[in-house]
């Protein structure tokens, strides 16, 4: 008897317990996110705080549709492959509604591909490659940060105004880099038909040899250069060239090197007047952005990133795409994604319907050094729907739809 009744009790307190996991599933939408932590520290510690921050303020205001919302986080360590693979697993085994992330842009193609393949919704965060919205665009993918050729286009007519006639390039060889020294020797052409680029040194990601990298470019006699290295290559880069005197007199253009995951290494050895892409935090006096810089510093007491505004960002893109979807099943979210507006520290963005990109901008500057470290100054915010090509064209560049 005693036995009989601890077995029932057992029974009882098993059923009780898969009976609250349930209900708490139900009424919980599960996001996968998907990055490469390991990595890419410097851009994605931040972004993991601006993904909680976004979760906590939506949860505390009653979830989206009655739902809270909850992470589980997969580390992609950089590769395309293990990415793919967690992919399934956050599909299959832990039953997530829908999925995000991913930083690297040979990682971001494979998660594309996957959410085609698999026909699951998935908002790539931060991976920059063209391909992801136009040559492999499918209708499961939809793309967050502003896009290489976005801000290429946005560098290109302040490298106009220099005037110089011979550029030198520099990128880390692989997909990104190739995609925006691509977009930049094109619009280049056609602002400057005389252009020329007398050398372009592509360099391995995370193992640039800065001293050979210098040599090679230097003696090639460039009358400016343009630099897509970021993260340690570009803080070897930078240094080795400030030791060298390589950068007196030679007017550079680079992509991301505002951003103060990449400026804060580097402190005082800072480049100066450098032309860049990157994130302010510290002057942007609009609503949205103070807003979210007092929650910001409220909750974490230090200071956004960059990766801080993506990660946020998506998560907050993703709660209204559920709102107006009413669900978190796929084809429900692929339409109310379509031309879908969302607010962001940036202020107002849209998921275009044409090319499910968004619009969010970035700011352009100008580097400097103030009090020990490196800064922006002098910039401007472009809004992202102003450097996007035709709507004809974009539909030559992509494929599918």
């Amino acid at each position: 008897m005693f036995a009989s009744k601890r077995y029932f009790r057992v029974i009882a307190a098993a059923s009780f317990a898969t009976l609250s996991a349930s209900a708490w599933a139900q009424n919980t939408i599960k996001i996968g996110e998907i990055n490469s932590y390991k990595s890419q520290p410097a851009f994605l510690e931040p972004y993991r705080k601006g993904m909680e921050l976004a979760i906590d303020q939506i949860n505390a205001a009653g979830g989206v549709n009655g739902k809270k919302l909850s992470l589980v986080v997969r580390d992609d360590n950089g590769n395309p492959g293990d990415a793919v693979r967690v992919a399934e697993e956050l599909i299959s085994r832990e039953k997530v509604d829908l999925l995000t992330g991913s930083f690297l842009s040979h990682v971001g193609l494979a998660l594309t591909d996957f959410a085609n393949q698999r026909k699951v919704f998935f908002l790539a965060s931060e991976p920059l490659t063209d391909k992801i919205t136009w040559a492999n665009g499918n209708p499961y993918t939809y793309r967050l940060r502003t896009s290489t050729y976005m801000q290429v286009a946005m560098l290109v007519p302040e490298a106009l105004k220099l005037k110089k006639k011979r550029w030198a390039i520099v990128y880390p060889n692989y997909e990104y880099g190739q995609s925006a020294v691509e977009t930049f020797k094109k619009l280049m052409k056609e602002g400057q038909p005389d252009v020329e680029f007398v050398t372009e040194q592509a360099t391995p990601l995370g193992k640039v040899d800065a001293g050979s990298v210098i040599q090679a470019i230097s003696g090639a006699k460039p009358d400016a250069l343009f630099n897509v290295l970021f993260a340690a290559d570009l803080t070897r880069f930078v240094r080795e060239g400030s030791t060298r005197g390589f950068f007196k007199n030679l007017p550079v253009v680079s992509v991301l090197s505002g951003e103060p995951e990449y400026l804060d290494p580097l402190r005082g050895d800072a480049p100066e007047g450098w032309i860049v892409t990157g994130y302010p935090w510290y002057a942007i006096d609009t609503p949205e952005h103070k807003a979210f810089l007092k929650a910001y510093q409220d909750k974490f007491n230090d200071y956004p990133r960059l990766g801080s505004v993506v990660g946020y960002s998506a998560i907050v893109s993703l709660a209204e795409g559920v709102k107006r979807a009413g669900s978190t099943e796929t084809q429900a979210m692929i339409k109310a994604f379509k031309d879908l507006p969302v607010t962001i520290p940036f202020g107002k963005i849209t998921y275009r319907s044409i090319d499910n990109q968004s619009t969010m901008g970035a700011y352009v500057g100008k580097t400097a050094v103030k009090d020990g470290k490196g800064v922006m100054v002098d910039f401007t915010y472009v809004d992202g729907a102003k450097v996007l090509p035709s709507d004809e064209e974009v539909r030559k560049l992509r494929k599918t739809n």
